[in-house]
Formats: structure tokens, C-alpha cells, sequence
């Protein structure tokens, strides 16, 4: 069995269909908040992404079945002026943790991002998915603090 990470084309129908599925998968599972996409999220979202320059995605296939997935959007750092790249999802189908195949996805979303001069990397984590965490330290990420006695940045949202 033969590991291999390749950019998503978002016009290809077989990636379309992995992508979906992989992106569905991480969804449903509670990490991705125990909900499928849906229905009108799976017909858009590869346009979608498709139309957007500061989107990449690499899906990890193992030989000819996809088992991982992991999308990047570009944003910037005003503090450093350049690019960074923001990990918005990463997932590894369940029977394939823990196997190095979400070490290759961030090693292809880091390629991606120095390839484009990004300065960094960014992700989110719920602090209750340890092995994810685990896996990310090991890659090299921290939890993001400018001066540890202000303490570390705590990630929020509003839905609009």
C-alpha cells in the first residue's frame, strides 16, 4: 500500500466526489461537530473553492482510495506583511489514524505554504481531540501567545 498526497483539482470528478465524501466524513464525526454537510454544501463547495485563488486543498490517497483531506486558505499577516496559510480542516478517515497520513497532509499544506512565501502556519483544535493535538505538536505547531504572560490566543466565532 503506497501513500501519496495530491492537490485537489476541483473540476476532476473523481476528486470531487473524494473530496465531498472525505469533507462529509470529518463532518459527521464529533471532532467535526456530529453533522452532515449539507446536501446544497456538497453540489457548491468545489466551485466554490474552485473560485477562489487563496483556496488549496490536497486529498492523501492510499493507492486508489482516498483516506485523508485537508484544506488551506491563504490570509495575511499584517505583523510580518506577508502571507500566512490558515489549516481550515484536516481529516483522516477513521480506520486510517495514526499512520502518518495526517503528518504527510501537513507536510503538503506546509510545502504549499512556503511555495507561496507564507509566513506561517495557522490551525484551530477542540482541546478534547488529543490525538489531533498530539499529532500537531509533534509537527511542529504551538499554542499561539505573542508574550506568554499575556497568555495564549483563544480562538472565538460569530456566526453571521
Amino acid at each position: 500500500m503506497t501513500l501519496h498526497v495530491l492537490p485537489v483539482d476541483y473540476q476532476n470528478p473523481l476528486h470531487r466526489q473524494a473530496f465531498v465524501m472525505l469533507l462529509d466524513a470529518y463532518a459527521q464525526d464529533p471532532m467535526g461537530g456530529g453533522e452532515p454537510l449539507a446536501q446544497d454544501v456538497k453540489a457548491r463547495l468545489c466551485d466554490d473553492l474552485a473560485a477562489r485563488s487563496n483556496a488549496a486543498s490536497f486529498i492523501a490517497w492510499i493507492d486508489s482510495a482516498p483516506v485523508g483531506l485537508v484544506n488551506c486558505i491563504e490570509g495575511y499577516s499584517t505583523f510580518k506583511a506577508r502571507p500566512l496559510m490558515n489549516i481550515h480542516d484536516i481529516a483522516v478517515l477513521t480506520g486510517h489514524r495514526g499512520a502518518g497520513v495526517g503528518q504527510a497532509l501537513l507536510a503538503a499544506a506546509q510545502q504549499h505554504a512556503l511555495d507561496r512565501g507564507c509566513c506561517k502556519l495557522t490551525l484551530e483544535v477542540l482541546t478534547g481531540n488529543a490525538r489531533a493535538l498530539q499529532s500537531y505538536l509533534a509537527f511542529g505547531f504551538e499554542p499561539y501567545a505573542l508574550d506568554p504572560a499575556a497568555g495564549q490566543a483563544s480562538f472565538m466565532q460569530k456566526w453571521l
